[in-house]
């Protein structure tokens, strides 16, 4: 296919220079009836081609033109046999996944460390989860993957469960050995998810980690806003083979999909395929040399540190992507939070996400030089700072454990119920401090990165509650329950 053609984005262009008079929706008639405050921002190009779905345009629910043509070059692309595009984020993809190769009651194997949309997808699918643990990093205070090893002990130790749900790679870069795992899921012809959002260009440099559709997972997920130019919400899920029914896939995408997507969106796709077929390599060359000699120059600074491919062939990193930059800060007696306002408020610098420990810098194809450069002066800057270690109150374990670096994650909770009946349950609000043994019936997420630490169907425990009192007092977002300060807790009444 000619992979320079960008089929959606041109009849959307045709429609415009048509001069086509619109009585049909969005209201504000190609910007005409926009108020000039975001009009003028936001421009007239952009507002020309936020359209609906009329003759002509085709239709996401049921593609069988310019979409069509678009997401069919999008496939051969990414090496799939279909490519469906996504404009609810990879949050609608990990959760057409599920619902599509799951039924209600049927297991499936997911790491600890997935995001928040799955518990979303297990609460609507019905399905069961069989937790799998990551691999953690007890020095850096971060999860990476999960192993070969783990994938074959879950299935020998749950032969019933159906799919395997494996996230690569991780927010801060580190990918599975996915040439083993599908090895291992389709012996025993399981069906392979995978949640690859952060990976999205990984396909198209032969110097980054192989990507899923690569090795043949049977679904992939892919961020193409997050590392690639689409537009933020806008998502790619690819199918390889025949192990999920393509019928069903569509079904559940119809479910899934606004029966008025933002139109833009779609074309952001489609355009950012083009560029990544016809120029990625060389895009992604350039990107990848500004991240090892920024890394570099990071590692000069006094107290930092940021990890690289010296990380791959420990537990849980097969591979790593460079583009991934996590600053690790705690030697300067800051936490993740506290560094990361400062980059912002002081240095003008905005990094991607902050943990206890870490703030991470994302370099994409959309990075340059003098970003680069800006970063580097303002963790430098960072480390002069006259900044003691005492940021927490000198008296308990928890601050002594966060000082030194040894504070871990706590044990997956135990599964009193399915996710799907937690969520449904009467409930009532506890005093977060005091719901030790009682049934969560909410999610709780530091976010970022988005990773539940407590899901609905899951017993409180002493270590939960002292994690996420940390974490609360380190200043971090809670995503997901109905009180974000978590004095109270949702819980099974």
């Amino acid at each position: 296919m000619d992979q320079t053609k960008t089929p959606y984005f041109q009849v959307l262009l045709d429609y415009v220079d048509s001069g086509t008079t619109p009585f049909h929706t969005p209201g504000h008639k190609q910007g005409l009836g926009m108020h000039r405050l975001l009009r003028e921002f936001v421009g007239d190009n952009v507002l020309a081609i936020d359209l609906t779905q009329i003759l002509g345009l085709d239709d996401l629910l049921e593609p069988r033109d310019a979409i069509a043509q678009a997401e069919a070059l999008a496939a051969e692309a990414y090496g799939a046999d279909h490519t469906f595009f996504l404009i609810n984020g990879s949050t609608s993809g990990n959760q057409a996944m599920m619902m599509a190769a799951l039924n209600p009651g049927e297991k499936i194997a997911i790491p600890r460390n997935a995001h928040k949309s799955c518990v979303g997808a297990l609460v609507m699918s019905g399905a069961i989860p069989v937790y799998m643990k990551p691999e953690v990093d007890e020095q850096l205070h971060m999860d990476h993957t999960v192993t070969p090893e783990t994938v074959e002990q879950t299935l020998e130790g749950n032969p019933d469960v159906k799919a395997i749900f494996i996230v690569s790679p991780t927010y801060y870069g580190a990918t599975a050995d996915l040439q083993a795992i599908e090895r291992i899921v389709h012996e025993r012809n399981k069906v392979l998810l995978v949640d690859e959002a952060w990976g999205p260009h990984l396909h198209f440099h032969p110097a980054l980690p192989l990507s899923a559709t690569e090795i043949g997972a049977d679904l992939v997920v892919n961020s193409t806003h997050k590392m690639l130019a689409a537009m933020s919400q806008a998502s790619m899920l690819h199918q390889i083979g025949k192990r999920v029914d393509t019928d069903r896939l569509r079904a559940v995408l119809r479910m899934f999909l606004s029966t008025s997507p933002n139109l833009v969106l779609v074309a952001s796709l489609d355009v950012a395929r083009m560029q990544m077929a016809t120029e990625g390599p060389a895009l992604l060359s350039r990107t990848i040399e500004l991240s090892n000699t920024t890394r570099a120059r990071l590692n000069e600074i006094k107290d930092v540190y940021c990890f690289g491919d010296e990380m791959i062939g420990r537990p849980g990193v097969a591979g790593f992507d460079p583009t991934k930059i996590t600053i690790t800060v705690k030697r300067l007696g800051y936490t993740g939070y506290e560094a990361n306002e400062i980059l912002r408020y002081r240095y003008n610098v905005q990094c991607e996400l902050a943990d206890l420990f870490n703030v991470l810098a994302l370099f994409t194809i959309g990075t340059d030089a003098a970003a680069a450069e800006k970063l580097v002066h303002g963790v430098r800057e960072l480390a002069r700072e006259d900044r003691p270690v005492d940021i927490f109150s000198p008296s308990g374990v928890l601050e002594r454990r966060l000082k030194t670096g040894t504070y871990n994650f706590p044990p997956i909770p135990p599964m009193a119920m399915t996710p799907r009946e937690a969520f449904l349950a009467q409930t009532e609000k506890v005093r977060f401090r005091q719901s030790a043994g009682r049934i969560c019936a909410e999610v709780i997420t530091p976010y970022p990165p988005g990773i539940p630490i407590i899901a609905p169907g899951e017993r409180v425990t002493k270590e939960i509650i002292e994690y996420l009192a940390l974490e609360v007092k380190a200043g971090v977002h809670m995503q997901g329950p109905a009180d974000p300060e978590l004095k109270t807790i949702r819980v099974v009444a």
